[in-house]
């Protein structure tokens, strides 16, 4: 089946000619079709521009062009701008929308050539780690679809595993591609921040947010992050830090590169089946000649209440511009202040409107220095530990979940354990340092498990290297849903 392709092997049939884009975005509509109404992975499907741009790839094919993604159906994340196709942040708040630019990481996936199939669901705001949260429903796990997919982009990592995509794009705030992707079996990378563009990406958290990549391989991953990076003089953030051929960087080959296990990463509460097949994992980079060795991230404790400090503090900043008066839901009450309260009360979700009201409290005057500016000062002392750690080792190694995907509507009424499934990932967000999870096994119920690899800021080559080398000795990253 073309489905079955894997973006990379996709790429080198398309340049064969053994396949055509047309044929390749035809075969993933019709899984679309079949398999939609299970897995709820969309929340809109552009079949008609898919096949005007598989068309469009055919043909410029037959001109000589080879741009990187010529003729490659992807899937977006509702977070991102589209220009004139519905972008709704997974709220009804924005039911409706259509933007007036598309984002600049969604453009630079255009113009070398992808084939945008839809956009993806996701937690309200990518406010969540279920996909639960969605104004329209959540999505499940094509390894169960009695499971959470896991969140916010947890319809993109669906779509990948259930090969309703070849690869897309997510955002991740707290681990929100990292996560989704150990629930559902598939790879993702978080870049370093200031690696991609945030431009035409709906904000939750500013000095948090960066989009990230999903596929079914390190070599996916290479391919899109390819494409992607780079300055945008559009976004402030935006480094001009030359773009590495991260393709190049796949050798295979990871002798003496030094890996650090932190013991903060493995205690109570961590599913044994995670810790005993991570700890497998990390065996096996062993074998392959890095050197293993134990490292401390002291202050990772807090990782988790610094976060939702931070996050729901920006957050409440952020959308206060959904107001009921320029784009999105309206419902007018006459005066100004009676139409701001109807339209955000109706338009905004549970899990939106109590991080707001979080956020807002922390900021608030008497509380601003208590909460959010001390939050900021431990954020640094997460950031130190890393530096500390890089100085002796290359690269880290961990679960990227302390255990597997849970049920819908386990936790549903629980926040604080919702919370807890971010738990590994939000200090290399807060740190804004490179963060990867890629497949390394499965429980006893045949629920997929992820391998976290973290590394310095802007050194995804070697975070990719170390995820290449580890798939081209295992095969897990190849296994599929029973769907």
């Amino acid at each position: 089946m073309l489905t079955d392709l894997t973006l990379s092997e996709a790429q080198a049939a398309l340049r064969a000619g053994t396949i055509t884009a047309v044929a390749l975005t035809q075969a993933h509509l019709e899984r679309i079709r079949a398999l939609e109404p299970d897995l709820h992975a969309y929340l809109t499907v552009t079949e008609d521009l898919a096949l005007q741009a598989a068309e469009e790839a055919d043909r410029r094919r037959a001109n000589g062009d080879d741009s990187p993604l010529l003729g490659i159906p992807l899937a977006i994340k509702d977070v991102l701008m589209t220009r004139g196709v519905p972008t709704t942040a997974g709220s009804r708040i924005l039911e409706g929308f259509l933007p007036p630019y598309t984002a600049t990481a969604v453009q630079r996936l255009l113009d070398a050539g992808a084939v945008m199939l839809g956009k993806t669901n996701t937690d309200e705001f990518a406010m969540g780690s279920s996909t639960e949260n969605s104004g329209y429903g959540p999505t499940r796990n094509p390894w169960d679809v009695a499971c959470v997919p896991g969140g916010s982009s947890g319809g993109s990592a669906a779509a990948v595993a259930a090969r309703l995509a070849l690869g897309a794009l997510g955002t991740d705030t707290g681990g929100s591609v990292r996560q989704p992707a150990s629930f559902c079996g598939v790879c993702a990378l978080k870049p370093s921040y200031g690696r991609v563009s945030r431009y035409g990406v709906i904000a939750f958290a500013s000095s948090l947010d960066q989009v990230g990549v999903f596929g079914r391989s390190a070599a996916d991953l290479a391919a899109l992050l390819g494409v992607i990076a780079g300055h945008d003089p559009r976004d402030g953030t935006s480094m001009t830090l030359p773009v590495p051929d991260y393709a190049a960087a796949l050798t295979g080959d990871i002798r003496g590169l030094r890996v650090g296990v932190p013991r903060e990463y493995f205690v109570e509460g961590v599913q044994p089946a995670v810790e005993k097949t991570v700890r497998a994992a990390i065996d096996q980079l062993a074998a392959l000649g890095a050197e293993v060795r134990p490292i401390s991230l002291p202050h990772t404790e807090y990782a988790l209440p610094i976060y939702y400090l931070i996050a729901p503090s920006e957050a409440s900043a952020n959308l206060a511009r959904f107001d009921g008066v320029r784009y999105g839901l309206r419902d007018a009450q006459g005066a100004l202040w009676p139409t701001y309260k109807a339209t955000r009360g109706k338009g905004f979700g549970p899990e939106v409107k109590r991080r707001i009201m979080l956020g807002t409290y922390a900021l608030s005057a008497g509380y601003y220095d208590a909460y959010y500016l001390k939050a900021q000062k431990v954020r640094t002392l997460i950031r130190q530990d890393f530096d500390r750690a890089f100085a002796e080792v290359d690269l880290i190694a961990a679960p990227t979940t302390p255990a597997t995907a849970f049920r819908i509507g386990e936790k549903a009424d629980d926040p604080l354990a919702m919370y807890l499934s971010d738990t590994l990932t939000l200090s290399a967000s807060l740190a804004g340092i490179v963060g990867a999870s890629v497949p390394c096994g499965f429980d006893e119920n045949g629920l997929p498990i992820g391998l976290q690899i973290i590394g310095p800021a802007f050194d995804e080559p070697t975070v990719l290297r170390a995820a290449d080398a580890y798939q081209r000795v295992t095969s897990w990253h190849s296994r599929r849903p029973p769907l």
